[in-house]
């Protein structure tokens, strides 16, 4: 079995908004471990990604500790790699410069930046676009050129937040296929936040399925599904038993949000 690369313990978030303290999280306890590619499911409005932001260094939490490596998560670092939702490349820079970028402030040599960089453009699908800027992008060009740039930094793990929730449903479904493929030759850590079940089942080893808010974790689900993994599976019998599980799970907590907003005003009146 693979070592254990993080390890959060016990991490809570609470915030005020419009002088109401707000618990997001409650808590959290998690393991990943090393190469794993780990996803993080749960309803709309659970913590999802206030919880990848505080792995990220972005925010701390209220309580608790999160470790990479046995190092406590106090900031940012570049032994972590962060893909947002929203395109989030610098649109002065060319899709080589991008992917660059970050190996550059490291200040590694140009030749060996631009190398790096050339092999990513390649692992992506991208060359001939290596001049292209952003504006002259699709959708999921601009997120294959943001994972890229993310893994460029070689970092311990890589952290995704929804990243294909702005794609179409064609262009989402290869850009999963092109993940588990980059994943599957440079065998990183991956965690993936999403609130689409059949994606976290596609991709997953495992599956921590959150409850609704305050989210804490309501189920680990391991998936057995063979690996290499192409969109054939989708139609395989466990493909679509760990789906029916993983959607009863997601069902439940929805269903609570749902019945626990609905009782607020009753609550206050009464």
């Amino acid at each position: 079995m693979n070592s254990v690369r993080l390890r959060v313990e016990g991490l809570s978030k609470r915030f005020r908004s419009h002088g109401v303290e707000v618990t997001a999280l409650e808590g959290i306890h998690m393991e990943i471990r090393d190469q794993e590619f780990a996803t993080i499911l749960g309803p709309s409005g659970c913590g999802k990604s206030t919880l990848l932001r505080i792995l990220a260094g972005l925010s701390r939490p209220t309580a608790g500790v999160a470790r990479l490596d046995g190092r406590v998560i106090e900031g940012p670092g570049k032994d972590r790699g962060m893909v947002f939702q929203n395109y989030t490349l610098f649109p002065w820079l060319t899709v080589m410069e991008n992917i660059q970028f970050g190996l550059r402030l490291s200040g590694r040599e140009r030749t060996d930046c631009e190398a790096v960089a050339r092999g990513f453009v390649q692992k992506i699908g991208l060359s001939g676009f290596e001049r292209a800027y952003p504006r002259s992008l699709s959708g999921g060009m601009k997120q294959r050129v943001a994972i890229a740039r993310a893994l460029a930094n070689d970092p311990n793990i890589l952290l995704l937040d929804e990243p294909f929730g702005a794609l179409d449903t064609q262009t989402r479904s290869l850009m999963q296929e092109l993940l588990l493929q980059i994943w599957e030759e440079l065998h990183k850590t991956i965690l993936f936040v999403t609130h689409d079940v059949e994606e976290a089942v596609f991709l997953s080893d495992r599956i921590f399925v959150m409850t609704a808010r305050p989210g804490r974790i309501k189920a680990v689900l391991e998936v057995p599904l063979a690996r290499p993994r192409d969109y054939q599976v989708k139609a395989s019998s466990e493909f679509l038993r760990i789906k029916t599980e993983v959607s009863r799970l997601i069902r439940e907590e929805s269903i609570r949000a749902l019945t626990s907003s609905m009782m607020e005003p009753c609550s206050q009146e009464g």
